[in-house]
């Protein structure tokens, strides 16, 4: 019962999120593009499974992710060990990253626009590899107390002069990419690790320590496409 209410408690969430956007492009279809019965009933259908599918995706979150996020990053500091801290937030990061469906999203549009040019596997790699560095970094930000505002300033001033020396088409793509990591996959992992981590260090404040890990993370992926590109790989 607790179930079945919590999930029409996210149903109703979603749908109220999602109602604006069907209707509109609803509106979109019938007065300008002139859309056939069967293409608006498709829709129709169509927004249906996207809204019970962002429901038992969000349910998911709740009841596993967001949970298993939490409890993994308050283990790891009672293992006393920063290497292993490293490396399991590392390869958590960079396993969720590539799971991302945002990440495949944007890796096979780039793989079709650009004619196979970009190669999909290698920008997926970049991608992980960019968000699990800058991972490790919040982390050991976390534990050490280093002040967010410096490594933001060191990170996008980094950004602004690899971004003289890349070429525009590796350019574009590097910022989009910086994007797909505030995905519905990597989000809840990310944040959860960052306050589960947090929690067990005396002292510090959820708000100011458990947060800004997003914001460091998107960074990764912006300077990896960058780099790609300027070592064309």
């Amino acid at each position: 019962m607790v179930m079945t209410r919590q999930f029409y408690e996210v149903l109703h969430e979603v749908m109220t999120s999602v109602f604006p956007i069907i209707a509109v492009v609803l509106l979109l279809q019938v007065a300008v593009i002139g859309s056939t019965l069967p293409e608006i009933a498709t829709f129709l259908l169509s927004a249906v499974m996207v809204s019970f599918g962002f429901s038992f995706f969000l349910m998911g979150v709740k009841m596993g992710m967001l949970p298993m996020g939490e409890s993994i990053g308050a283990d790891l500091p009672k293992h006393g060990s920063i290497i292993f801290i490293v490396i399991a937030t590392f390869f958590l990061s960079f396993l969720v990253t590539i799971a991302e469906p945002d990440v495949r999203v944007l890796t096979t549009v780039v793989d079709s626009v650009s004619g196979q040019e970009v190669s999909r596997g290698g920008l997926i790699f970049v991608i992980a590899f960019g968000v699990a560095f800058f991972m490790v970094v919040s982390v050991l930000r976390i534990i050490y107390n280093v002040s967010l505002r410096y490594l933001f300033g060191a990170g996008y001033l980094l950004v602004i002069l690899t971004s003289l020396f890349v070429p525009s088409q590796y350019l574009a793509i590097s910022y989009d990419a910086g994007g797909v990591t505030t995905g519905p996959m990597t989000v809840p992992v990310i944040l959860a690790l960052g306050l589960g981590i947090t929690a067990v260090l005396g002292g510090r404040s959820a708000l100011s320590d458990g947060f800004g890990l997003i914001g460091l993370a998107s960074i990764g992926p912006i300077l990896g496409v960058m780099l790609m590109g300027v070592f064309q790989i």
